[in-house]
């Protein structure tokens, strides 16, 4: 008799625990958020770029430049590369022959084919008339291909055109340290922008 009063002691203090267990558990679970890597960016030392002919600027050191492989002969093309964060900002030179608007069109039919993935465009006005430099620049948000862009001139002769692009899959979530990064530099590079 004892050791069945033991027995049922024991089977309602195990059946009252697992009560107690499973009805402390009123959320379901949920597994956690995908996460994406940590990346230490770069420090920055602007260098001034004068080697070009009918430009000059300042650029971020970590960055190489380059000519770019598809224009090696147009030596006003230029590649700004960088490594560490796998992106590169191309940038094309042209030289106005009473085509300033047809250019201005052609780099906003560029940026604008992007809207397809993109969230938002916002454009940004420059103007520095002191050094007779000009442009809007793109900021393209979302999944696009390209999340800057820019164009800059003078209105009389020179014009440049450029675009921000990563050697990744478009994802604004995981690239948005790395934009927001080079982004800086193009905006230091429209403000210390120079003709020669």
């Amino acid at each position: 008799m004892r050791q069945t009063n033991h027995l049922n002691t024991i089977s309602l203090f195990l059946l009252a625990l697992t009560f107690l267990f499973t009805g402390a558990c009123k959320d379901k679970p949920t597994p956690k958020p995908r996460g994406y890597f940590r990346i230490d960016l770069p420090q920055k030392k602007y260098v001034k770029l004068d080697s070009i002919e009918a430009y000059s600027f300042e650029y971020a050191s970590p960055a190489i430049i380059s000519r770019p492989e598809r224009h090696p002969d147009k030596k006003n093309f230029i590649n700004i590369n960088y490594p560490q964060i796998k992106g590169k900002v191309h940038i094309s030179y042209m030289n106005i022959e009473n085509n300033l608007t047809q250019l201005m069109e052609d780099s906003r039919d560029l940026v604008y084919k992007h809207s397809v993935k993109a969230d938002a465009i916002q454009e940004r006005v420059y103007e520095r008339p002191e050094d007779k430099v000009y442009g809007i620049m793109y900021e393209i948000g979302g999944n696009a291909a390209s999340s800057v862009q820019f164009f800059m001139t003078d209105s009389t002769e020179h014009f440049i055109r450029g675009a921000l692009y990563f050697n990744a899959t478009p994802n604004k979530d995981s690239l948005a340290p790395l934009i927001n990064y080079a982004t800086e530099d193009i905006e230091h590079l429209i403000e210390t922008l120079h003709w020669k």
